[in-house]
């Protein structure tokens, strides 16, 4: 039995060998690190080798202790190696030292306007995010994204970003791919940027990709810098995901993609080898209510919609009502209206609805008790009245209200009374 189980480890051995070397013709790793790990691997293989020959044949003087010490000592070793490989050389130390929701990492700045707005506000994103695959020991398809310099160069297909043209960046396609997408960006077992972090990178590159400028000295919308004020406090709280439609539906119709595509609008699907969309004007400008009649035609597809910061009108919200699909709809720092709400009854498919950072009142909301998949409602800063939150906390009985702050509870025990946040 011994004899069969040493026999197995170096046919292992050797196997791991040639597979590691025809993965090191990649190019995707750091060539030192490699090499280390290569000697380490045939160092297993050779010790190994020699392990099941003393147990066969004991032609050797050497213990089986002495040999069985050296193969765990490399098999440490190359073990260790890999792990720095795929995973980066702080990898043990990491994992110990961090949260388990990575953003927190990213420390917050003191005043973000005077801040370097690739080294304080781009580069500790993709530090965290990034660097993993494509930093200084490993680099995924030839793409390094550690220095200035390697992030412009691009990768083995060429340049991923376009300096004032993030809607034509490989990056932020990749990172606004469903997670499921083998090409999305980082890969779905990996931390994940967040919506607001994807913004401002696009934002970032749309400005020109500057590596010198404050972020004062790039153009901002109300949109972005919101987002940019939210990096100088502690990151929010993730939204939860909204399901897809079991039910299959037909491929949408490329005239209409196009269409929205020349206006800058992002429409990618929502799952691998799902015809269901989501579209995100995250890079889009200047939109109309003429662009959002492009996206009627795609209503039975389109399920997520992100329209935060987007200058809506009344009458943008009556186009919106007949994408009943909808599942998602963020309309986040816009200029919504409790009369804009009534338009939206008719979304009877929806599950989550951001309107942080608006002017809607609990009267407003009031006209969406029909929406009975009403699952998630995102509330700050908005005009409801937190008196008055009890009474909406009534009417939508099944939805997680979330008022981005904390409710703090009073006991007759306690001395001061805290106030609600809302």
């Amino acid at each position: 039995m011994l004899k069969l189980v040493v026999l197995f480890g170096v046919l292992s051995a050797f196997v791991a060998c040639v597979t590691g070397y025809l993965l090191s013709y990649s190019g995707d790793y750091d060539g030192d690190l490699i090499d280390w790990h290569m000697w380490m691997g045939l160092g297993v293989l050779g010790v190994s080798i020699l392990l099941y020959v003393q147990i066969v044949y004991s032609p050797f003087n050497i213990s089986h202790k002495v040999l069985t010490l050296a193969l765990f000592i490399l098999i440490s070793v190359a073990g260790h190696l890999g792990g720095s490989l795929t995973h980066g050389t702080d990898y043990l130390s990491f994992s110990l030292s961090a949260s388990a929701d990575t953003s927190t990492i990213i420390k917050p700045i003191g005043n973000v306007q005077e801040a370097n707005a690739y080294a304080d506000v781009i580069q500790p994103m993709l530090k965290i995010k990034c660097y993993g695959c494509h930093g200084p020991n490993k680099q995924k398809g030839g793409f390094r994204m550690d220095s200035p310099a390697s992030l412009m160069k691009g990768g083995k297909k060429g340049v991923n970003i376009v300096p004032g043209k993030a809607n034509e960046s490989e990056l932020l396609k990749r990172l606004l791919l469903p997670a499921e997408d083998k090409k999305h960006m980082s890969p779905k077992e990996k931390p994940q940027l967040d919506e607001k972090q994807i913004a401002i990178i696009g934002w970032w590159i749309d400005q020109g990709a500057s590596f010198d400028k404050k972020v004062k000295d790039l153009q901002q919308t109300e949109n972005i810098k919101s987002y940019l004020l939210a990096l100088q406090h502690a990151p929010p709280k993730k939204e939860a995901p909204a399901t897809i439609p079991q039910k299959t539906v037909e491929a949408a119709d490329n005239k209409s993609l196009t269409a929205l595509d020349a206006r800058g609008v992002l429409i990618l699907p929502v799952a691998k080898n799902s015809n269901y969309l989501m579209a995100n004007f995250i890079t889009a400008t200047k939109i109309t209510d003429a662009d959002l009649r492009l996206l009627l035609p795609l209503k039975k597809q389109l399920i997520w919609l992100k329209l935060g910061g987007v200058p809506l009108t009344d009458s943008s919200l009556s186009i919106l009502g007949q994408c009943t699909g909808l599942t998602v709809l963020h309309l986040n720092n816009t200029s919504i209206t409790d009369q804009s709400l009534a338009s939206l009854k008719t979304l009877s498919r929806l599950n989550t609805l951001n309107v942080v950072g608006t002017k809607v009142t609990e009267v407003g909301l009031k006209e969406l008790q029909g929406l009975k998949q009403l699952r998630f409602l995102y509330l700050y800063q908005t005009q409801v009245n937190r008196r008055n939150w009890s009474v909406l906390e009534g009417m939508f009985p099944k939805t997680r209200i979330d008022s981005g702050g904390y409710v703090l509870k009073t006991l007759s025990t306690d001395t001061i009374k805290k106030k609600d946040v809302y």
